[in-house]
């Protein structure tokens, strides 16, 4: 006899941080607001309202980019403290309704409702109801995406937002993969989209044309992932203890580069990155790696631990100066480079001092 579907829920807060600024400050409601860095900063957009995303404003854009794309955008210095409360207090609901859901940041979560009885067992209805729950104590906006898998769920989450509910059955999700483009796939990112565009995969239909050897000829062990979410399979379990063990970002370029100060450039726009990464999980790190692929495809890493949290400071950017000694850049060219802060620890203790870095650089 089968095992049952698992019922899978992913919630995903609409526009978070820019929410909870108009929520607070009636002036920015139904405004562009960019939480994040200054316009004449070389900060970046931690988040935007649907406002300023219809300009084409993204997360994680330089902030000097934002300003270009909307001028009338309100900038709003983040406030992480009041962010987490909103959090602690959505993650209060869903631990009054689900034993099993594993945070991802404060602003999204998996629920693995499986063997819930409420609502009739019915995992829309009760996504439904913690919809409501979340709007009605902390007048925020949520979406939800309910499916068998977290895959299928993360990607529902994001059909009709804002205040988006979409639930994908076991028997639409092999041909929901399908009609799929692969830019919509969580979890192929720009640089494996282009790979995948030249081995002329456009959408999951194409994606399951290739055996999984061919596959994991051309992706190594994400291969295997790939072959298993074109047809809609992803076993992944709901982790409620999830121990995060590092934080990382990486670019690959367009065309090679080797000028020194654009890759230090390049560098410290990926360390801001992944600090905002890095407070949103409520965590510190006292790890500095930077990852060099080569035009070759030889590829280094240089790391370095500090006795103090990374921030965005001058000494973490002569620290990256430092680590590209020896290394070749500034000669060779380079097609990716790559930042992961690891040596993580709980950063709730050290949250105002973190906020004092001048992470955004918002002076």
């Amino acid at each position: 006899m089968e095992a049952a579907p698992r019922k899978i829920i992913h919630i995903d807060m609409d526009a978070f941080y820019a929410a909870v600024e108009q929520r607070d400050h009636p002036q920015y409601r139904n405004k562009p607001i960019i939480v994040g860095g200054k316009p004449d900063s070389r900060g970046v957009v931690a988040t935007c309202s649907y406002e300023a995303r219809q300009f084409g404003v993204r997360s994680a854009m330089p902030s000097t980019h934002a300003y270009r794309l909307c001028p009338q955008a309100i900038f709003v210095k983040p406030r992480f403290d009041v962010y987490r409360e909103a959090s602690e207090i959505i993650r209060g609901i869903f631990a009054r309704y689900c034993e099993r859901f594993e945070p991802l940041s404060l602003d999204e979560a998996y629920l693995d409702v499986s063997d819930s009885e409420l609502y009739q067992g019915s995992a829309t209805l009760l996504a439904k109801h913690i919809k409501q729950e979340i709007r009605r104590q902390t007048q925020l906006v949520a979406s939800a995406g309910i499916s068998y898998n977290k895959f299928l769920a993360k990607i529902a989450s994001d059909l009709g937002k804002p205040d988006g509910l979409y639930l994908i059955t076991p028997e639409q999700g092999p041909a929901f993969v399908e009609n799929l483009a692969i830019g919509k796939f969580h979890g192929i990112g720009r640089a494996t989209e282009q790979k995948m565009y030249d081995l002329g995969i456009v959408t999951g239909k194409d994606l399951k044309q290739l055996p999984l050897a061919e596959l994991q000829r051309h992706f190594g062990k994400a291969g295997q992932h790939y072959y298993n979410i074109a047809r809609g399979i992803d076993p992944r379990p709901v982790n409620a203890n999830r121990v995060r063990k590092s934080v990382g970002i990486e670019t690959t370029f367009d065309h090679d580069i080797a000028d020194l100060s654009t890759i230090l450039r390049y560098l410290q726009d990926l360390l801001e990155k992944a600090l905002v990464r890095l407070a949103e999980k409520q965590l510190t790190a006292y790890t500095l790696t930077v990852k060099i692929k080569y035009q070759n495809f030889v590829q280094i890493t240089r790391g370095r631990t500090l006795a103090e949290p990374i921030s965005d400071s001058p000494t973490t950017k002569m620290l990256l100066t430092d680590l590209l000694k020896n290394t070749g850049v500034g000669t060779t060219k380079v097609r990716l480079l790559g930042i992961t802060l690891s040596g993580l620890e709980n950063g709730h203790s050290r949250l105002r001092q973190y906020r004092q870095m001048d992470m955004f650089d918002l002076g």
